[in-house]
């Protein structure tokens, strides 16, 4: 089953906690110095918020596979809807170890498409995405670097 997943940079990661754990009354599943996320189940959403974007707002967006046979699912619709995809394999990201690809939609909004596979202690690389997913044609991204989050 999918997760819908969602990454926001903040500024201020203890007022946006408070916000949010007031907003979706239950605390963060994950909490660390610059991330917290949260693993809703009605709706189900991977939620995340962290100090680590360019600018704040918007992140990414994503869908979080139980397996690999979903994962490859959605590989193969975005290659059928003409995205550039961004193959990551095995990373280790946002405290998490998971398998993963990256695509833009026509507006430039990256998408995380993902497995988790473990936690992890440190937050990891995040990749560059705008240097390394191409824009579809007639986009006006802003060209920031974005994070991830397993």
């Amino acid at each position: 089953m999918k997760r819908f997943h969602v990454h926001l940079s903040v500024q201020d990661l203890d007022s946006n906690i408070r916000f949010y754990t007031t907003l979706f009354g239950q605390a963060p599943s994950r909490r660390e110095d610059d991330y917290a996320k949260w693993m809703l189940d009605d709706p189900r959403i991977n939620f995340a918020i962290s100090t680590r974007g360019a600018s704040s707002g918007l992140d990414h967006f994503g869908f979080q596979m139980d397996d690999g046979d979903e994962l490859a699912r959605l590989r193969e619709r975005a290659r059928n809807a003409d995205a550039a995809i961004l193959d990551e394999g095995t990373t280790q990201c946002c405290y998490a170890n998971s398998e993963k690809h990256w695509l833009m939609d026509p507006q430039g909004v990256p998408w995380e498409h993902f497995v988790t596979m473990g936690e992890i202690r440190h937050f990891g690389s995040p990749p560059v995405l705008a240097e390394t997913v191409d824009k579809p044609t007639g986009t006006s991204g802003s060209g920031a670097e974005k994070t991830c989050c397993g």
